[in-house]
C-alpha cells in the first residue's frame, strides 16, 4: 500500500478481522486436535482428559496428568514447544489487521 493511499473502508477492515480470526481459530483447532490425539495415544487417557490436557498446554497453563513413560514425556515436551508458538502466532494473526490499520493511520496523520 502506498504512503498516500487512504485507509480502506471499515467494511473491508472488519472483513479482514473476521477472515484472520477464522484462520486463527482453524489453526488452533488443528493444533488442539494434534494434542488430543497425542495425549490419548501416549498417555492412554480418555478423550475428555486428552482434550483437557491439550487445552491447558495450548493456552500455556501446563499439564494435568503425569507422563507414564518416555514416549509420553517426549510428546508432551514437543507439543508444549509447538503450542507456545502456535498460540502466539494465532494471536498475532488475529490482531494483525488492527495493528496494520493503526500504523497506516498513524503514517497518514504524520504526513498531514
Amino acid at each position: 500500500m502506498s504512503k498516500t493511499k487512504r485507509l480502506p473502508h471499515r467494511r473491508i477492515y472488519f472483513r479482514n478481522i473476521v477472515k484472520n480470526a477464522v484462520v486463527a481459530v482453524a489453526f488452533l483447532t488443528f493444533s488442539l486436535l494434534i494434542g488430543i490425539i497425542g495425549y490419548h495415544y501416549f498417555f492412554k487417557i480418555s478423550w475428555v482428559d486428552s482434550l483437557y490436557n491439550a487445552s491447558l498446554i495450548l493456552t500455556g497453563m501446563g499439564p494435568v496428568d503425569e507422563a507414564p513413560n518416555d514416549g509420553a514425556k517426549v510428546f508432551a515436551s514437543l507439543y508444549s514447544i509447538y503450542s507456545g508458538v502456535a498460540f502466539l502466532t494465532s494471536v498475532a494473526v488475529i490482531f494483525s489487521p488492527v495493528i496494520h490499520r493503526f500504523l497506516h493511520k498513524f503514517r497518514l496523520d504524520m504526513e498531514d
